[in-house]
């Protein structure tokens, strides 16, 4: 996010962030037929829920107290934020953050919050117990992505201020935080009855390619926008995200073609969102060259990240840590490389006569961020786990989580699935 200009309505940028938040709204929607194509056909519905189910818990969560601990001024070293507007307190329609209504970057704001909750579903996909995710959600966005968000974006926070480390639209924020708690809710759930013994293929790639399509579509709104403004640093961002998602396919694909002998619909719906997970942190700190680059880089690595799960044993099931913690911290870290003085105002990569100093901040920031998140996600998966259990019984696994946790069925048109051990509702029962 770039720094506030003085307080004055702009209709212009206040239109542009309209859209953008409507594009980055749209995003979430987007994962879910992104993830629920990628999973089996008996977990389909739940895992369309866990990221639909996130918009509605993240919104009352950050309204009461989220937006006041990321955004309001500062109240601890950088830290937190203080609490002068829990429940919107002070904010109304004439409120202005820089050239936009508060009300309005308040909601823009919320759904980076939302999308990234919903990231972490696909971590844990086929064995969550539905109860426990509506427990974690809330309690995960107040203590992991409301204080991460105060250090880079915050008033004073001290990842951005004090360190100097850039993250432009969410590499930190968003992709590392996501990557780096759904691998700690990997290790405390444990692997999928049958990992590393059957396939578990993706049961419908139409729909992870319209997801992949709309997240793409919604993603030039989620880094166009984190400008603030229609100005030529939304263009140059907005440019710099299609040029990454781009090589970023083309990379996942070439990477097929040599590994495999064939490249897959399902690696360039992989490559795209890796390239656009990369370029995420640096869209409005680089060139198009280094966008290029970046995504390419993101699409080769992260086609070969997807695998240490099988080599290190935790069950990552829709790739969250090899392409969204990977993609990140790539994104990230390469900012110390191709940072522009022209983009960024001042602070410049190695490759354009900055030395190595932006690369160290940009080390020092991953790091924290990574650390932080996965001992605190660690910690809060461990708490609900002993509290209500986190994970389905071996038996709701097997069965199928659309029917055991939710009393639905994708495909089984015209007949509602009851749950296990009651009689089935009989034929001509409404779906919803």
């Amino acid at each position: 996010m770039t720094t506030y200009a003085a307080p004055h309505l702009d209709t212009g940028d206040t239109a542009w962030l309209l859209a953008a938040t409507a594009l980055v709204l749209l995003m979430t929607p987007g994962l879910a037929l992104f993830y629920g194509g990628m999973v089996r056909t008996k977990s389909v519905l739940n895992m369309l829920l866990m990221s639909f189910v996130a918009i509605a818990l993240v919104t009352v969560v950050w309204l009461l107290a989220g937006y006041s601990l990321a955004f309001g001024d500062d109240a601890f070293a950088g830290l937190i934020g203080g609490v002068d507007h829990l429940g919107m307190a002070g904010i109304g329609p004439d409120s202005l953050t820089g050239t936009v209504p508060t009300l309005l970057f308040t909601t823009f704001q919320l759904t980076f919050a939302v999308i990234t909750a919903a990231l972490i579903s696909g971590a844990i996909a086929d064995r969550t117990k539905f109860a426990a995710w509506l427990v974690f959600v809330p309690v995960w966005t107040l203590a992991v992505y409301v204080p991460v968000a105060h250090w880079v974006w915050g008033p004073d926070g001290w990842i951005a201020d004090s360190l100097g480390a850039l993250d432009f639209a969410g590499g930190l924020v968003v992709e590392i935080a996501s990557g780096a708690s759904g691998l700690a809710l990997c290790l405390v759930l444990g692997p999928r009855i049958g990992f590393r013994k059957e396939a578990m293929r993706p049961h419908n790639l139409p729909m992870v390619l319209m997801g992949a399509g709309l997240l793409w579509f919604g993603w030039l709104g989620f880094n166009g926008g984190s400008a603030l403004g229609a100005n030529g640093l939304a263009a140059a961002s907005l440019l710099n995200t299609l040029v990454a998602g781009c090589t970023g396919l083309l990379g996942w694909l070439l990477v097929e073609q040599r590994r495999d002998g064939h490249p897959t619909t399902f690696g360039a719906a992989s490559g795209a969102v890796a390239g656009l997970v990369a370029i995420t942190p640096s869209c409005g700190v680089v060139d198009i060259l280094g966008a290029a680059v970046i995504g390419l880089a993101a699409g080769v690595v992260c086609s070969y990240a997807v695998a240490w799960k099988f080599r290190l044993g935790y069950d990552d099931s829709l790739d969250v840590v090899g392409v969204h913690l990977v993609g990140g911290v790539i994104g990230t870290l390469l900012i110390g490389l191709f940072a522009t003085a022209t983009m960024t105002d001042g602070a410049e990569g190695l490759f354009h006569g900055g030395g190595v100093a932006q690369l160290g901040r940009q080390t020092v920031a991953v790091v924290a961020v990574a650390a932080y998140t996965f001992s605190v996600t660690y910690g809060i998966g461990k708490a609900v786990d002993r509290l209500m259990g986190f994970r389905a019984s071996a038996e709701d696994e097997v069965t199928g989580l659309d029917q055991t946790q939710h009393a639905e069925s994708a495909y089984d048109h015209g007949v509602l699935a009851s749950p296990v051990g009651s009689a089935s509702v009989k034929k001509g029962s409404h779906v919803a």
